[in-house]
């Protein structure tokens, strides 16, 4: 187990530091682009159902206000505390920069285990929450935007939207104050599996690049490649099933409660419903299973996905890591010690900064669309499918030939929501893959993948505050 001194936001600045001297910029602004700008740490008394008083600790980081509002989700869990939530705020400002997202980075985490809280309870803890941050003005639509994370959802959203709009009577864009909504409160179709979908664009690009595949001694494209996922949490899930649908193999599924592999493949689905009735992944019909779950990271195959928590790689496991591909769906899965391992190998580790990307990506798409007060796809559906239709028409026309139904409904069909979600979400991550590997081919000096990616976040970041004047 790594050394429990370890400090996740030590090891972001450590990342920070190692890609700085690959920048233009100069010792103060690198220093004002790396620390947390405002850091609100609270404590507050929660009665329990039984009576009890208890005191919950919670935290909410704008890292950077380079640009506003900040943004980052909120995470409810045991391990939460101040270094993680500033490290994972961090993360947010690097991940909003490369994808272009113009958001500042945020975070906000409560010291709890949501298992061991009714849901009365959790939306008191909520409510209270947001009530604070209202208070001393952590929370707004052009001031700092939550979202879900680690141990919260749609329904911890709807609370935060509700307490908010209730202590901001008659603000006309208050839905716009937190991401992640369900769709009847203002959410956007999509963002669920955002996250996910995310980190399957970002590695198919990868998959796609004929020089970095050749240089791994593996084929282009995602078919037939041999897939691990550790975690089957929304983002573990999504990522498996997206995989999955593009003819990828999932040989190895891990969970806190155990792991199992396979070399015919495992049924993304079919596993999600037997641990829903068994409560565990553990024997799954036709799969065998791993000793201990840390096992799973350690099995032959193409691309290893760490979807749960944070350091889960280190220097102490890395060398037994098969993986030819490590993309980091989770926030931080990996320790410096373990990028120095796989360096030296030559393991492309494609980096959570922005990787993960996918869900502030939609998240920033819920915002947008909390401003303007209308749903994406409602102006222009009808008009793309009439036009459609009037091309498709005179083509059959003029050939004399039918299209088949299928492709006729294909071509027909007029953009809902959720199919420009997927697509703005595709164009952002495939455009950040592109601008990432090219700073990095443009400067072989650069090490790795993930120094290539904070080069390219310090530089945009350094351009907004040279713009904005802050600096002369």
């Amino acid at each position: 187990m790594p050394d429990k001194h370890y400090s996740f936001f030590g090891a972001v600045e450590k990342s920070f530091d190692k890609a700085a001297k690959f920048t233009k910029w100069e010792k103060g602004i690198l220093e004002q682009i790396k620390e947390c700008n405002a850091v609100f740490q609270m404590r507050f008394p929660l009665k329990r159902d039984d009576g009890n008083i208890e005191v919950i600790e919670a935290y909410r980081v704008q890292h950077s206000h380079h640009k506003a509002p900040c943004k980052g989700g909120i995470r409810f869990a045991a391990e939460v505390n101040q270094d993680e939530v500033m490290a994972l705020a961090a993360l947010m400002t690097y991940k909003c920069a490369i994808v272009n997202v113009p958001f500042g980075g945020g975070k906000g985490g409560i010291r709890i285990n949501p298992k061991k809280y009714s849901p009365y309870e959790l939306e008191k803890i909520t409510r209270r929450y947001t009530a604070e941050l209202i208070k001393k003005n952590f929370i707004g639509p052009g001031t700092d935007v939550p979202a879900p994370d680690y141990g919260t959802g749609e329904r911890e959203m709807a609370w935060i939207l509700d307490t908010y709009s209730a202590m901001h009577p008659g603000e006309i864009d208050a839905a716009g104050c937190v991401t992640g909504k369900p769709v009847t409160q203002g959410g956007v179709r999509g963002r669920r599996e955002a996250t996910g979908l995310g980190v399957f664009f970002g590695l198919r690009e990868v998959c796609n690049m004929p020089d970095i595949m050749k240089k791994l001694g593996l084929t282009t494209g995602v078919e037939g490649k041999r897939v691990v996922v550790q975690g089957l949490g929304n983002v573990g899930y999504h990522s498996a099933k997206f995989f999955q649908d593009a003819g990828a193999k999932i040989v190895g599924l891990a969970e806190y409660e155990g792991a199992i592999w396979s070399d015919k493949g495992l049924d993304v689905d079919e596993v999600f419903n037997h641990r829903k009735k068994t409560g565990s992944i553990l024997d799954f019909p036709g799969a065998n299973n791993f000793e201990k779950n840390g096992d799973a990271l350690e099995m032959d195959c193409d691309i290893l996905i760490p979807a749960a928590l944070e350091n889960v790689i280190n220097g102490e496991n890395a060398p037994r890591v098969k993986a030819k591909i490590i993309g980091e769906a989770a926030n931080g899965p990996l320790t410096p010690d373990a990028d120095d391992v796989f360096g030296k190998k030559g393991t492309l580790v494609v980096p959570d900064m922005y990787l993960n990307a996918g869900g502030v990506t939609v998240s920033y798409f819920e915002w947008l669309k909390n401003l303007s007060h209308v749903r994406y796809g409602r102006l222009e559906k009808r008009f793309a499918e009439n036009l459609n239709t009037h091309i498709l028409g005179q083509m059959e026309e003029l050939s004399g030939k039918r299209v088949k139904e299928n492709e006729r409904e294909f071509i027909m069909h007029g953009p809902d929501e959720v199919d420009l979600v997927y697509s703005g979400l595709e164009e952002t991550m495939i455009a950040a893959t592109h601008e990432i590997m090219n700073t990095w081919k443009n400067n072989p000096a650069i090490p790795d993948m993930r120094t290539a990616a904070y080069v390219v976040a310090i530089n945009k970041v350094g351009t907004s505050y040279a713009e904005l004047g802050i600096f002369p």
